[in-house]
């Protein structure tokens, strides 16, 4: 489905990943972990088409990405961006609308089928209510929100979400994790960069860790996610959450 071969991403005098194989299939759902600049909006970025590596290829279905039409890509990937901008002028249905652009018939005129979607994507998102709320007066977890709902209404086959919890609150969280696993379990192939270990080992079921220097670690969340591992990832101390007399307490499955 979306893999790379051979993939170095570097930015002036750093090198983020060096010579990263990595395959993301239907059904996967893949944590990305790191400290701040470690390179998984780079990652990210570069799997979607929208920054070329310094050396190897993404391959979108076994052809390199960077020679398929953007609408096709568009079609088959799609990605949940960290940074976007809040000035768009219109509501929060026309907002999750833009999702369809890859898909429309037509760049402007009425789009039924879309319209639907995209009331179906906000009531997934828990933003049915703000439809015709200016998207610009949404809080900044709605806005999140709003930019999953979109790329629900884009349907792609494969889903680069970077630090989709930003904002969000505990149980809007547990909400967006639950919904990534079921879009895994319906056969899309996801990839979250996270900085909560927590949901990576609850919520997923492979994890790669980008470590300083290039170098990069991969596999089942129970192999990948130890102590040790973490502790050489983020360059400190851990310890178990819970403590006597202050338990740690979590939202159900």
């Amino acid at each position: 489905m979306l893999g790379t071969a051979g993939l170095t991403l570097e930015v002036p005098g750093r090198t983020l990943v060096a010579g990263l194989d990595f395959r993301l299939a239907p059904g996967d759902c893949c944590a990305v972990l790191g400290r701040n600049g470690a390179g998984k909006t780079s990652l990210l970025l570069a799997l979607a088409g929208l920054r070329p590596p310094a050396a190897g290829t993404v391959r979108l279905d076994e052809a390199p990405i960077a020679t398929r039409p953007r609408r096709e890509v568009a079609q088959r990937v799609g990605i949940l961006l960290q940074d976007e901008t809040e000035s768009f002028w219109g509501t929060t249905l026309e907002y999750a609308l833009l999702g369809r652009f890859a898909r429309a018939g037509a760049t402007f005129g009425a789009d039924a089928e879309g319209e639907a979607a995209a009331r179906t994507a906000l009531a997934e998102v828990d933003l049915a209510a703000h439809a015709a709320q200016p998207f610009r007066t949404l809080s900044g977890g709605e806005r999140q929100r709003a930019r999953f709902a979109q790329l629900l209404v884009q349907s792609p086959a494969a889903w680069l979400l970077d630090e989709p919890l930003a904002h969000l609150d505990l149980g809007h969280q547990a909400a967006a994790m639950r919904l990534a696993g079921r879009l895994a379990a319906a056969g899309g192939a996801v990839m979250i960069a996270l900085h909560e270990p927590m949901w990576a080992a609850r919520a997923c079921s492979r994890a790669l860790l980008l470590y300083d220097s290039g170098r990069f670690q991969e596999g089942p969340v129970r192999e990948v996610l130890t102590q040790a591992n973490l502790e050489a990832l983020y360059g400190c101390r851990l310890e178990p959450a819970a403590a006597p007399g202050f338990p740690l307490f979590l939202p159900a499955s």
